[in-house]
Order: C-alpha cells, then sequence, then structure tokens
C-alpha cells in the first residue's frame, strides 16, 4: 500500500470529505445507513460521540459490525483513461471505506473523545454546536470506537488504482 495514497486519504477524510456514511444492522439483520460525525484515526479506526438515546448504540450491542464510509468528488489528478468494463467519462471519486467491529467506550473515553475533537473543531472556527461540560456527556451521550478489519481506499492512486488491507483483530482483554 503506497505511503502517499494513506496520506491523502487521511487528509481528505480530516479536510474535506466531513461528514461519514455510517452502515450499522438493525435487530432484523437489515443494513441501516446513517449520516453522522465520525473522525479518522492515524490507525483507520473510527471514534464517534452520539447521543445515549440513539437507536444506533442499541443495534451495536447486538450486533457490533460497521461500514464507516466518507466519499467526494474526484482528485484534481484523477485520471480514467483504461476503464474496465464501461466508459463513463468520469473520473474516479475518492471514497475510504472502514469495515470492522464497534465497542462502546466508557465514560473517560468518551469524554477525552468529546473534548479533543470539540477543540479541535472550534480551534478551526467551528463554534455552532454547544459546548457541553463532562456531566452532561457522561450523562447524554455515548463513545464508540470502530477497530478496522479491513480498509478500502478509491481514488487516492493512479488511475483506477484501488487500495485493500485487513487489519488484525486488537486484543483488548490485556
Amino acid at each position: 500500500m503506497s505511503d502517499d495514497a494513506r496520506a491523502r486519504a487521511l487528509a481528505f477524510v480530516r479536510e474535506e470529505a466531513g461528514f461519514a456514511q455510517l452502515v450499522s444492522f438493525d435487530g432484523g439483520g437489515n443494513p441501516v445507513g446513517r449520516t453522522t460525525s465520525a473522525f479518522l484515526n492515524d490507525d483507520f479506526s473510527v471514534d464517534l460521540v452520539q447521543r445515549r438515546s440513539h437507536r444506533r448504540i442499541d443495534q451495536l450491542r447486538y450486533d457490533d459490525r460497521v461500514l464507516a464510509l466518507w466519499s467526494g468528488a474526484p482528485a484534481a489528478d484523477s485520471v480514467n483513461d483504461s476503464p474496465w468494463t464501461f466508459d463513463l467519462g468520469l473520473t474516479i471519486p475518492r471514497v475510504v471505506f472502514v469495515r470492522g467491529n464497534a465497542r462502546l467506550l466508557d465514560t473517560e473515553e468518551t469524554w477525552q473523545v468529546y473534548r479533543d475533537r470539540t477543540a479541535r473543531l472550534r480551534t478551526a472556527g467551528h463554534t455552532k454546536a454547544p459546548q457541553r461540560d463532562r456531566a452532561d456527556i457522561d450523562a447524554n451521550f455515548a463513545g464508540l470506537r470502530v477497530e478496522p478489519r479491513r480498509i478500502r481506499l478509491e481514488g487516492f492512486g493512479h488511475g483506477a488504482e484501488a487500495f485493500s488491507w485487513n487489519t488484525p483483530p486488537r486484543r483488548t482483554d490485556t
């Protein structure tokens, strides 16, 4: 996997893509997609802080499988000179896919994610969201971390080149 593609994908998510689409599974096993704020870490794990009452929290207690993805316009240097099957007359959009397993964060981890992400966003001038204190976060919000199992990057290489890799499960019981 190209270090350049990895760096470009991380920068794209953090600086351009904005919201993520998050797909989880309901009680009947059906995929449910939602647009939400989600933060991609350097190791491609994904952090979220959601209202504790959100249905997604209960869904993930029963089925922890998640797909987070960020998509956007093709890179300025994108080309599609050799379409494999159909020539759509378009260049390749940028998409970052992270398939993994969600785990609930404890109250300290949730507070750390909320505090750190809020500080970065407010420093960048994004000040419309209310500032919440620790008691509010502990009472009303739940943190989640998606531990990546498979990552795929499209639109960050040459032409239609894509990059996919698996990550080994992390041991959390030590």
